[in-house]
C-alpha cells in the first residue's frame, strides 16, 4: 500500500468503507449512552475521598438512581446548560442522585425529569450546592417528582446560583437542618419555590421566587426530629407567585393557597427584611398556625409540638399590589365583603392564633409577637379560632420591634489541601450527541 499513488489511497479507503455495514446513528448513540451511565457509576462506586468527578459537556441519558457514599468528594460539570442528566426514560429508583456524604460539593450541571427528588442529600455536613438546575421539563404537574434540590438532616449547608422549575413539592427545600444559606438562586413553577422546614439558623436572600404556587416557606412541623427557628429573608424578589397548586392531596404543601408570596406556618424567630414581594394574589406574607393549615389532626400530632408562629419581625419591604384575587373560597368572600368589588386585602393575612397560656396582662410578652415596620403595609388578621367573628386590620398591637437575628456563617471544616489537576481525579467520557 505504501508504494500507491495518494489516489489510489483514498479510492481504497472510499470502498472499503462503502462496503462495511454501518450502524445507524441512533444505535451509536445508545451505545455512548449506555457507556457513560456505567462509567458514571462505577466512579461514584469506587470514589475516594478527593476525587472530582467531571461530567462533560453533553446530555447524557440515565435510566437508574445514582448515589455516593463517600465523604469529600465532588462532583462538576461545565455548565447548568451544558451538562445534563437526564431521567426522563427512568425505570429504576426514585431520586436522579441520592448522597449520603459530608464535605459534599455539587456544581455547574443539570439534573432533568427524575422519577422522584432530583438531588437529595442526607445527614451530611458541609455541602455545597452551587449554580444546578434541577427542572421537569413538562412544566408544572403533579405527577413531577416533588424536590428538586434537597438537603435534609445535614449542617453547614450552602445553596447558591442554582434553578429550581416544575417540584411538585418544593423546588429548593432545606428540611431538619442547621446553619444553612440559600442563596441567588431562581426557583419557578413549583409548588413551593424555596422552602425551610424544621431547620434550625437559615439566612434566605438574593433569590427569585416567581410563578410559584407559594413563593418562599418557612414551616414547622409535627413528629419530626426538631422544630425549627430563626430564619432570615431578606434581598429577595418573591413576585406573582399565582400558579394553581398542584401538589398531592394530603401532603403540607397541597394546602397552600394559590397567590403566596411568604408563607410562615408554625415557626418561631423568623425575619423578614428588605425584600421586593409583589402580586402574589392571595396575599404578600400570609402568617399561620398549624391549626389553619389544613393538615392539622390532633391524633397524628406529637404532644409537645408548638403550633404558634412566634416572634415574626416584618420591616423595610418594599410590597406592590397583591391580594387582589385570593385562593380559597372563605378568603374570596372576606375580600369581597371588606374591601369591596375593587379591594384587596393587606400585604399581611395572618389568622390571629395565639398561644393564650403564654399571655401577660391581655398580652404576649414582646419577644413572642408579630411585631411590623413596614411604612404603610397593613394587616388583616382573620380570627380563625372564633370563626372569624373578630376580623380586624387594626394593626396598632403590631407596631414594635424586635431584637434581630445574627448572620449565619458557615463553619465549613478547614479546606484539604488545595488540588493539583490530575489528583484522583475521574474524567467521564464519552457523549450523548
Amino acid at each position: 500500500m505504501k508504494n500507491l499513488p495518494y489516489a489510489g489511497i483514498a479510492l481504497s479507503l472510499l470502498l472499503t468503507s462503502a462496503c462495511a455495514p454501518d450502524k445507524p446513528v441512533q444505535s451509536r448513540q445508545s451505545e455512548t449512552a449506555i457507556e457513560f451511565q456505567k462509567n458514571l457509576l462505577r466512579q461514584l462506586i469506587a470514589a475516594k475521598p478527593g476525587d472530582i468527578i467531571l461530567i462533560p459537556e453533553g446530555e447524557f441519558k440515565i435510566d437508574r438512581s445514582l448515589s455516593l457514599n463517600v465523604d469529600d468528594v465532588t462532583i462538576r460539570g461545565v455548565g447548568m446548560d451544558k451538562s445534563i442528566l437526564s431521567f426522563k426514560n427512568q425505570i429504576q429508583g426514585a431520586e436522579g442522585l441520592l448522597v449520603n456524604a459530608s464535605n459534599f460539593t455539587i456544581e455547574n450541571l443539570a439534573i432533568e425529569d427524575t422519577v422522584g427528588d432530583a438531588l437529595k442529600i442526607n445527614e451530611g455536613e458541609n455541602i455545597v450546592v452551587r449554580n444546578i438546575r434541577v427542572e421537569w421539563t413538562n412544566g408544572p404537574a403533579t405527577e413531577n417528582g416533588a424536590y428538586g434540590i434537597y438537603p435534609v438532616q445535614t449542617k453547614n449547608t450552602l445553596v447558591e446560583g442554582s434553578v429550581a422549575i416544575g417540584a411538585s413539592d418544593a423546588g429548593i427545600y432545606v428540611g431538619q437542618s442547621r446553619n444553612v444559606v440559600v442563596r441567588n438562586n431562581r426557583a419557578e413553577f413549583n409548588v413551593a419555590g424555596i422552602e425551610i422546614e424544621n431547620t434550625i439558623g437559615a439566612d434566605v436572600y438574593g433569590n427569585v421566587a416567581t410563578n410559584n404556587t407559594g413563593g418562599v416557606l418557612v414551616f414547622n412541623m409535627p413528629n419530626l426530629p426538631q422544630p425549627g427557628h430563626s430564619t432570615r429573608i431578606y434581598e429577595n424578589k418573591i413576585f406573582k407567585n399565582n400558579v394553581e397548586n398542584f401538589g398531592h392531596e394530603g401532603t403540607p404543601v397541597a394546602a397552600v393557597p394559590a397567590g403566596s408570596g411568604i408563607v410562615i406556618n408554625s415557626n418561631d424567630r423568623v425575619e423578614i427584611f428588605d425584600n421586593k414581594i409583589a402580586e402574589n394574589d392571595t396575599a404578600n406574607i400570609v402568617i399561620s398556625s398549624y391549626f389553619t393549615a389544613g393538615y392539622y389532626s390532633d391524633k397524628s400530632t406529637q404532644v409537645d409540638f408548638d403550633p404558634y408562629p412566634e416572634g415574626i419581625y416584618i420591616y423595610d419591604n418594599e410590597f406592590v399590589g397583591g391580594g387582589g384575587a385570593p385562593d380559597h373560597l372563605e378568603l374570596k368572600a372576606l375580600r369581597l365583603a371588606r374591601f369591596g368589588l375593587g379591594g384587596s386585602l393587606p400585604d399581611v393575612l395572618w389568622d390571629g392564633v395565639i398561644d393564650r397560656e403564654k399571655m401577660s396582662d391581655g398580652s404576649l410578652p414582646e419577644h413572642l409577637k408579630l411585631c411590623i415596620d413596614n411604612a404603610e403595609a397593613g394587616i388583616l388578621n382573620i380570627d380563625f379560632l372564633n370563626n372569624y367573628q373578630n376580623i380586624s386590620t387594626d394593626i396598632s398591637a403590631h407596631l414594635c420591634h424586635l431584637e434581630k437575628l445574627p448572620q449565619i456563617v458557615l463553619n465549613f471544616d478547614e479546606a484539604p489541601e488545595e488540588r493539583k489537576e490530575g489528583d484522583h481525579l475521574a474524567i467521564l467520557e464519552g457523549r450523548n450527541e
